[in-house]
């Protein structure tokens, strides 16, 4: 039997539902190895914090005997997950699917343990499917169930398109809990109806159900939004040291709890002292984010680099100072357009983003002598000389010459 506290731990910390709690909690004391679903679409190579919330509890339990199944969504990936989406998204080619899940893999591995861990691809059981196999398994449930779902019954109403494909996505994550014989299944609280399709589906073939066990949304860097990738407010787990530390540091002060209760195992009395301190000012919040962006930096790197990464920004952002190794770009000639030459030297991807920085007042020339200013113009052409630093936001800087 776990200590109440064990459970407790593991059940409401970054949990925001489990169906059906007392269920799973019986079954975390039956001594049995569960089984521990995890799926993935490598629709993206990429993996950012908001992943990590749900691999920092599959890692728990983990630590607790327990197996997981990473199951590699190589086929609904070519589909793309409808969950939240107002449109259908555009289809991958297996081929991209594949290179995706390459890195995707590499970077779960940095949470949960490796050894512990059973990987499988829907291909395994979806590669011998015929179509007597799909018509068998699409009359399990109704169209009217699948426009119960809040994005599918929206764009219905909206007479915007829902492709047949978005409808087998469902009842394909719901299949592999059939096929690995699931106890447990993970995912955001916008996974809830595919989650609790797979659970159904189980019962229905005879199967025990599995527990659905749905992690909190982690808001992204602008303290509003979901974290992702396309609304460019992420955090990657292999982001450079001093991008990590700094996107961690540009957090709103409201996300500092969520993200020690989420990402950290700062202790719960801890955390709720500082639910106390923190609205009262009777603690400086710049501390506790910088000891929280110096915690996960580690994490995902090592000591020496979080330190550094400090460093870097007590001297460049909060002493506005320069960064000791700052790339170089050759200066062709003395005046020019700012934007085409942030473009031409790669500090920006685009003549769109490098224009919309300047509207931002975000760039600033720092001259090798007199004082610095920002760029409040794209029309303009600047001059510029051998020596002279660029400055592109808070983090990204050239020196030309």
């Amino acid at each position: 039997m776990l200590s109440n506290e064990t459970i407790s731990q593991i059940t409401e910390r970054g949990v925001s539902d489990i169906i059906s709690k007392s269920e799973f909690v019986k079954l975390l004391n039956s001594g049995k190895t569960l089984r521990l679903k995890m799926g993935f679409d490598p629709s993206r190579p990429d993996i950012h914090l908001g992943h990590v919330v749900g691999l920092r509890k599959l890692r728990q339990l983990q630590e607790l005997g327990h197996q997981v199944i990473l199951i590699v969504g190589d086929w609904t990936a070519q589909i793309g997950d409808p969950s939240g989406r107002s449109t259908t998204r555009q289809m991958l080619s297996h081929e991209e699917v594949i290179a995706n899940a390459e890195s995707y893999m590499r970077q779960f591995f940095k949470v949960i343990d490796r050894d512990q861990t059973q990987v499988m691809w829907q291909s395994e059981w979806f590669g011998e499917f015929t179509l007597a196999d799909v018509i068998r398994l699409t009359g399990k449930f109704t169209v009217a169930q699948f426009l119960e779902r809040d994005d599918f019954s929206k764009r219905f109403q909206e007479h915007r398109p829902i492709a047949i494909t978005e409808l087998l996505y469902p009842l394909l994550q719901a299949y592999d809990s059939v096929a690995i014989k699931s106890d447990v299944e993970f995912g955001g609280t916008d996974q809830m109806f595919n989650l609790l399709v797979g659970r159904e589906l189980q019962g229905m073939l005879g199967y025990n159900r599995q527990q659905c066990f749905m992690m909190p949304i982690l808001v992204g860097t602008d303290g509003t939004q979901k974290m992702s990738k396309s609304l460019d407010n992420y955090i990657g787990v292999e982001e450079p040291p001093e991008d990590m530390f700094g996107k961690l540091m540009s957090l709103p002060d409201a996300q500092i709890i969520p993200y020690l209760e989420y990402l950290t195992d700062t202790p719960q009395e801890q955390i709720e002292q500082l639910k106390e301190d923190l609205p009262n000012n009777s603690i400086n919040p710049m501390d506790i984010k910088k000891s929280l962006a110096h915690h996960i930096t580690a994490n995902f790197h090592n000591i020496d680099l979080a330190n550094d990464a400090k460093d870097h920004f007590e001297r460049v952002v909060q002493g506005r100072g320069l960064p000791q190794d700052i790339p170089e770009y050759p200066l062709l000639k003395s005046t020019q357009q700012i934007h085409l030459l942030l473009k031409d030297a790669g500090i920006v991807s685009s003549n769109g983003e490098a224009k919309r920085l300047i509207n931002q007042n975000a760039v600033e020339i720092i001259p090798s002598s007199g004082s610095s200013y920002s760029v409040d113009s794209d029309t303009n052409e600047v001059t510029l000389n051998p020596g002279d630093v660029i400055k592109v936001g808070k983090r990204r800087f050239i020196r030309l010459t």
